[in-house]
């Protein structure tokens, strides 16, 4: 007779996203609003600006200073291999930056990084952040007594 296993919700639970995880890993192809990396490449720049959200299409139509193209023509004409440093944070990252290397100054140092697919659309100066997560220690001198006593984990 074969014995039946008995399993509890939790462990089904636990396979359930194991399973998950395995079809997760796969890689799913990039597409940005429909349209896959190549053909985001070979769009013109006003074809491309109307598939981004209503900023970006009008920063786009309005047209770049001289600073901005500057920026734009110095990224695209790397080979990717060295960074590119700019003070530009206000950049949209378009789909012929993808690969490029960019240290994007955040107003301290400049902080460096690979231009991926996802990140199409978005400026550049999402990618350096200007704000350091604060990092308290314990308390100093002058803490209260009932302050004093603060557990170490």
């Amino acid at each position: 007779m074969a014995k039946k296993l008995v399993t509890s919700a939790k462990a089904a639970r636990r396979r359930r996203r194991k399973r998950q995880k395995v079809a997760m890993g796969r890689m799913k192809e990039f597409s940005y609003r429909g349209y896959t990396l190549e053909e985001l490449q070979k769009m013109s720049l006003e074809e491309f600006a109307e598939l981004l959200p209503a900023r970006g299409r009008r920063t786009l139509k309005r047209g770049w200073d001289e600073e901005r193209m500057k920026a734009v023509r110095k990224i695209m004409n790397s080979d990717g291999s060295k960074p590119v440093r700019t003070h530009r944070r206000d950049l949209i990252i378009l789909p012929q930056f993808v690969g490029k290397r960019v240290a994007v100054h955040n107003g301290k140092e400049f902080v460096e990084f690979e231009i991926k697919p996802e990140m199409i659309g978005h400026y550049l100066g999402e990618f350096a952040l200007t704000r350091k997560e604060v990092k308290h220690s314990g308390p100093g001198v002058g803490a209260t007594r009932s302050s004093k006593f603060v557990p170490l984990k």
